[in-house]
């Protein structure tokens, strides 16, 4: 199991913690460990933290570049200059094509969820290969892909259990790379970090090549974006729940991006019903052309009685795509006998969910997480790009404005405001 600690210089330094192995850790199969634990160390000059000023750095190998950065919770994001390492071991350089908004970027500025600042947020974007590092043997620069905001290391007990999403190294790093570094720096020299360690709100990325799947040309970038967060999301929580079948009854709590990709992951099953649930009518409305049969105004009526009522009894199947304890609850209390509630949405960092505990025994409902749609990245984007290229879901419709980088703001704007489907960052 990876974790962060501070060494004697007073530099973080990530530790795999168990038995030596050279097929588990990324430093000790590139020849970089010499210890009786496998650590990765900061040795390499190249991966340092600088801190040199811009020009410096830049003649150095640095790379200038535009990005949104957010500097503390609840102001706005400055679009700034900054100084981009060149890619390392393994490493790909992207120039992005485009990049949702998305509400957990939202949360994050609001200062709702613990992030580290400053950073460059977005998490949902793709792009194009523009170079490629020493060791990268999957891909080639004009290489179109989609980001993954998960990079799976391969080696950890979780993915080589079959479950990349939730890799142990990917979370003990956070918002730095793999080996515990970042490759984002101001003019002071000041390390900016990257949200999913990608950062897609600037005009380049560094990553590494797991994080990155590539895709065909007839996909646009602004719907190969969305695949990369709110469609794999959203559809994934759906088609990969185990239990999932043709004729289930469904409910969705929140008709945004997320909410509108479940509804659709529904109607790729065959449900019989499809619940749409949310406060706006206009957001109600445009769910039912994503395949909502019923519609539920949460702000008129008790949403968990009303899903009872049109589903005879309840749900088989509940899905909070919004995130939060409200409506975690509202998805509990919607659920028939033997259904499955799913939280999908992230909530604010102090939610906490109650539920009727004798409800849960005596009817047998069952509440589970979704991340990244509860199933390999990489593995979902294969079967949602051939949906899309074969006509069999509707992504072009959910993206609804775009916005020059500029306007960034003015994006996360239109989302407060809950505006119907995504707003999308367009690069040149």
């Amino acid at each position: 199991m990876p974790r962060l600690a501070n060494t004697r210089s007073g530099r973080e330094q990530l530790t795999w913690t168990g038995t030596r192995s050279r097929n588990r850790c990324p430093s000790m199969r590139r020849g970089t460990c010499s210890i009786s634990r496998c650590r990765i160390r900061f040795r390499s000059p190249e991966v340092r933290p600088s801190t040199l000023p811009l020009a410096e750095l830049q003649t150095l190998g640095g790379t200038a570049m535009r990005a949104a950065v957010l500097e503390a919770p609840n102001t706005p994001l400055l679009v700034k200059d900054l100084v981009q390492d060149e890619p390392q071991y393994g490493e790909v350089r992207v120039r992005m094509g485009a990049a949702g908004i998305c509400a957990s970027d939202h949360h994050i500025m609001e200062g709702t969820a613990a992030f580290p600042l400053p950073s460059v947020l977005g998490h949902e974007g793709a792009g194009t290969v523009e170079e490629v590092g020493p060791g990268v043997t999957s891909l080639k620069p004009g290489d179109r892909c989609i980001l993954s905001f998960v990079t799976p290391c391969g080696q950890c007990p979780t993915c080589r259990r079959g479950q990349p999403q939730l890799c142990d190294l990917h979370q003990a790093t956070g918002s730095r790379l793999l080996d515990g570094t970042v490759r984002l720096h101001d003019d002071s020299g000041r390390e900016i970090y990257q949200m999913g360690k990608l950062g897609v709100f600037g005009e380049h990325v560094v990553t590494a090549q797991q994080a990155c799947f590539p895709i065909p040309d007839q996909v646009p970038m602004e719907v190969a974006a969305l695949i990369g967060c709110s469609v794999t999301t959203g559809v994934g929580a759906v088609i990969n729940q185990p239990t999932a079948r043709a004729g289930m009854t469904v409910a969705v709590i929140g008709a945004g991006g997320v909410g509108l990709n479940a509804i659709q992951g529904a109607k790729m099953l065959n449900a019989s019903k499809i619940i749409a649930v949310d406060i706006h009518d206009h957001k109600l409305e445009f769910a039912r052309k994503f395949g909502a049969t019923d519609t539920v105004n949460a702000r008129n009526v008790n949403a968990a009685a009303a899903v009872v009522e049109l589903s005879n009894g309840g749900v088989d199947f509940a899905f909070d795509t919004f995130g939060s304890d409200v409506t975690a609850n509202q998805v509990f209390e919607s659920l028939g006998k033997g259904g499955t509630g799913v939280i999908v949405g992230l909530a604010p960092t102090e939610a906490v969910g109650s539920f009727d505990l004798v409800d849960m025994v005596r009817k047998q409902k069952t509440m589970v997480g979704s991340y990244y749609g509860s199933a390999s990245p990489h593995r979902t984007f294969e079967v949602l790009v051939d949906a899309y290229v074969n006509g069999r879901i509707q992504i072009d419709h959910i993206v609804q404005r775009k916005y020059p980088l500029d306007e960034i703001n003015e994006a996360f704007q239109a989302l407060e405001r809950g505006e119907d489907g995504r707003g999308v960052i367009v690069y040149d």
